[in-house]
Order: structure tokens, then sequence, then C-alpha cells
């Protein structure tokens, strides 16, 4: 292979990293922008979390008021599985929209026909994990 055809996939390679890392940067600070809002199944807790997992406001219904314990306590987990399901799903939709077109790194090959290394990072196999079908 010509050195000049080496520099040119090296400068591209390049390139192309540099704006992964631009997007990336970019997904981070919208994760923490988006917002999904979840209620347990009998409407007495809802739970506002943001898509990077952080829980940004609770609130317990009036109607909570003089229930069994053990009745809050099972709306609080409902709403909180439901809230790291709906957290799930929020960064692989924000993942999908902002690094689909780099689908192809993921394959294996960039495109020249060169074999990537094989390891990935861990945060990108959770980024680009199934969310489990639309909400």
């Amino acid at each position: 292979m010509s050195r000049e055809l080496d520099e040119s996939w090296i400068e591209e390679a390049i390139a192309r990293f540099q704006r992964i890392e631009h997007l990336q940067a970019s997904f981070d600070r919208a994760l923490a922008a988006l917002d999904v809002t979840v209620r347990s199944p009998d409407g007495l807790v809802e739970l506002v979390v943001a898509a990077d997992g952080s829980i940004r406001d609770v609130v317990i219904s009036e109607s909570a008021h003089g229930r069994p314990t053990r009745e809050l306590s099972r709306a609080v987990q409902a709403a909180a599985v439901a809230a790291a399901d709906a957290a799930r799903w929020a960064r692989a939709k924000l993942h999908q929209e902002m690094f689909g077109e780099f689908r192809e790194l993921a394959s294996g090959t960039t495109g020249h026909g060169r074999e990537l290394a094989s390891g990935t990072t861990e945060h990108n196999r959770q980024l680009s994990a199934d969310p489990g079908g639309e909400r």
C-alpha cells in the first residue's frame, strides 16, 4: 500500500475520531438535559428522571396520605423501576439519533476494508443496547 494512501487513511481516521469525540461530548450534555416522567401504576408516585439516570424529582400524591407504608413502598419501587427503564430507553433513542451514522464502526470495518480492534468500551455497549421497544 502506498504511503500516500496510508497518510490519507490516517487523516480520515483522525477527522472521524474528532467528530466522534465531539458527538460524545454533545451526547453527554444531552443526556443530562433530557427528562422523562414516569408514574407508578396506581398513580401514587411520580418520578422525573434524566436520560443519564439521575432522579430529578419525586412527587408523592396527596392520595397516598393514610395509605399503608407497604403500599407506598410498592408504588415507589414500581416508579423507580419504570424510571430506570425509561432512562435506558431515552439513552438508546438519543444514541441512535446521534450516532446512527457510525453503525459501520460497530460492524468491524472502517469502510476501507480494514478491521477495527475487537474491543469496545462498556459505555458504548450499554448505549447501543436494545431499549426493549418503543414507549
